[in-house]
């Protein structure tokens, strides 16, 4: 019973500091900007340049160009995902962004350079990109039919939209920059402004009461509940209850509810911009640049909402509100059993299992980060660690790349956005592409010549390109006899 108690507690310990740490100012804009991404956004827009129709050659590298831009994790890009593939993205060019955006953002790169080293990091761009992009195509091809049907789909139901207006750009821009400013780590976002000591003598005690209820290892990349934590989580709560009764019914009008629900979100994201420090018998209220850039922000998204019409405001705010109920139960689901598997994984087994470049080392290592997420950035320190406890480069390179794909939180929201057929063969990709990749760089780090490295990639390169070619050739002769 202590050990059922034990697990439970640290399934509930890991949501919470999820909760507290990354859902307001990385998640909760991703929903709003899926959500005028699908109501905004004329498909034309998005077809142009990642459309099933659009030449391959164009798509795939324009959806890894905009993920590379976006320095969020991978829950985060779970709905700007479902966004772009509900308004006419092409599945191969939607799948490459998925994979590409937490992995091989400019962010995420710049970091992994930072504490693995340059070639660690040049290693993890090229072959997220080469494998992203390769992913994607057998995806379309595998399911061309699943995509040429909701490509009709989205004909049907976007039809009558011809272009992006003034008000929508605005909006769409807003909300970016709102991700941006929230998730961003630069100095000028960073950087205190303003420090106020509060005399509230009961936040040290509150915040060992936390440590307490939530321990935490920061070496293990664990992050705990701080006091600001516990505060957004509550706030959190409130957004739920007052979105449940101002949004489900968005289209009868904006009533009372609607707007406490919007006020609430706006007022929980200048509170997690703020830095709340218990120490000196009170609570330090830091004014960082963070808060002035959210606020900002905010400012401009309130602009250019008030500019678009009933119609198109209704619509956004259902939009944002479906994909809130679609994703975020599966999210809560899968952090809460990540928590309690994490308590049945001794980090010792790194060395013992994954101290070699083998097949078998970087299947584990692609294993070990299905239950082992971490959130872009923290995932970095904790790679650096497994180095540091024996983990070879080259398994240490696959699990980077699975680790943002193949959590189980994200599996689960990718399957309520295209299904489990074609989710199972998503993952089955990624493993497979990642223990590719791990070999790869394994090989090359073992001293193996880099001919033979290069020769061994364009071997793999070459069959992927025939398997491509046969589902291709496979495709075209379905669709000939169907026509005649």
């Amino acid at each position: 019973m202590d050990t059922l108690l034990h697990l439970l507690g640290a399934g509930a310990g890991n949501l919470a500091a999820y909760l507290a740490a990354h859902v307001l100012l990385c998640l909760l804009p991703a929903f709003f900007i899926a959500g005028a991404m699908t109501a905004l956004i004329p498909k034309a827009s998005i077809t142009r340049w990642l459309g099933r129709g659009t030449p391959w050659r164009v798509s795939y590298p324009a959806a890894a160009a905009a993920g590379s831009l976006l320095a969020v994790c991978s829950c985060t890009i779970v709905p700007l995902f479902a966004g772009i593939h509900k308004k006419g993205a092409g599945l191969g060019p939607a799948i490459t962004f998925l994979f590409f955006a937490p992995a091989g953002n400019v962010l995420a790169l710049a970091y992994t350079g930072s504490i693995l080293g340059p070639e660690f990091a040049i290693a993890r761009l090229l072959l997220c990109a080469l494998f992203g992009i390769g992913i994607g195509l057998t995806m379309a091809l595998l399911f061309w039919r699943d995509d040429a049907s909701h490509d009709a789909e989205t004909d049907a139901l976007f039809a009558e939209q011809a272009s992006i207006g003034p008000a929508a750009t605005g909006v769409l821009l807003s909300l970016v920059a709102l991700l941006i400013a929230g998730t961003l780590k630069v100095q000028p976002l960073n950087a205190t402004l303003l420090s106020l000591q509060l005399p509230l003598a009961w936040a040290e005690p509150w915040q060992a009461t936390l440590n307490g209820w939530v321990p935490f290892d920061a070496a293990k990349g664990e992050e705990g509940v701080s006091l600001q934590g516990s505060l957004l989580i509550v706030l959190l709560a409130a957004i739920g209850v007052a979105a449940w009764k101002g949004l489900e019914t968005i289209f009868e009008g904006m009533g009372r509810w609607t707007w406490i629900a919007l006020g609430l979100a706006a007022a929980t994201l200048l509170v997690a911009s703020l830095r709340l420090v218990p120490g000196g018998g009170g609570l330090q209220l830091q004014l960082t640049g963070r808060v002035l850039a959210v606020a900002a922000a905010l400012l401009a998204v309130l602009t250019f909402a008030r500019r678009l019409d009933a119609d198109a405001l209704q619509a956004w705010l259902w939009e944002s509100w479906r994909f809130v109920k679609q994703i975020f139960g599966l999210l809560v689901a899968g952090v809460f059993v990540v928590g309690v598997v994490r308590q049945l994984i001794d980090p010792a087994w790194i060395q013992t299992l994954a101290g070699r470049n083998s097949l078998g080392a970087n299947a584990v290592a692609v294993l070990f980060g299905v239950f082992m997420y971490f959130p872009t950035l923290v995932e970095v320190p904790v790679a650096r660690m497994f180095l540091d406890l024996g983990m070879h480069p080259g398994p240490l390179l696959a699990y980077l790349m699975a680790d943002p794909e193949l959590s189980l939180q994200s599996m689960l929201m990718v399957a309520a956005v295209i299904g489990r057929r074609q989710t199972a063969a998503y993952v089955g990709l990624v493993a497979l592409f990642s223990i590719a990749a791990g070999l790869i760089y394994g090989a090359w780090v073992d001293g193996v010549a880099p001919g033979w490295i290069g020769l061994g990639l364009l071997g793999a390169l070459a069959g992927l390109a025939a398997a491509l070619s046969w589902l291709h050739g496979r495709r075209q002769a379905v669709g000939g006899a169907q026509a005649s």
